[in-house]
C-alpha cells in the first residue's frame, strides 16, 4: 500500500538538503556558500489505526496530524457493546397507560387501577 494518509491525502514529497561552507554574517564571517545539493523525501508520519469507516470497522492508513486533529473515529474496545441494548424492555416495571390509551380502550382503565393499587402497597 501506498505512504499515503486515507484522510488527509499527505503522502511523500520530495526536496533538497543543502550543504554550507563558512561563518554566518550575524556571526562576523563573510557569509556562507552552498556547497552541494542532495535530493531527499519528506515522508508523513503514518500510522496504521482500526477506525470506523462509515458504519464498519477497519484498519487505515492515517497521518498522525489527522490523528491528533480528531479526524478518526476509534471503535469501542469491547464487541458486545455493539448488541442492541435489551434492558429498555424491562418486564418488571408496571405498564401505565395514558389518558387518551384509557378512553379509546376500556379495558385499560381496569388495568391502570390496578397498577395503582399495587404501588400503594
Amino acid at each position: 500500500m501506498p505512504r499515503v494518509c486515507s484522510l488527509t491525502g499527505r503522502k511523500t514529497s520530495s526536496g533538497y538538503r543543502y550543504t554550507h561552507r563558512g561563518k554566518p554574517k550575524y556571526l562576523g564571517g563573510v557569509g556562507t556558500k552552498v556547497t552541494g545539493k542532495t535530493k531527499r523525501k519528506f515522508r508523513p508520519n503514518i500510522q496504521t489505526v482500526t477506525a470506523v469507516v462509515d458504519g464498519s470497522v477497519r484498519r487505515i492508513k492515517v497521518s498522525a496530524k489527522a490523528l491528533r486533529a480528531g479526524l478518526v473515529v476509534k471503535p469501542l474496545k469491547r464487541r458486545y457493546a455493539y448488541r442492541p441494548d435489551a434492558s429498555a424492555e424491562s418486564p418488571t416495571e408496571p405498564e401505565v397507560l395514558s389518558d387518551q390509551a384509557m378512553q379509546a380502550d376500556p379495558e385499560a382503565e381496569t388495568l391502570s387501577s390496578s397498577v395503582a393499587e399495587n404501588e400503594s402497597d
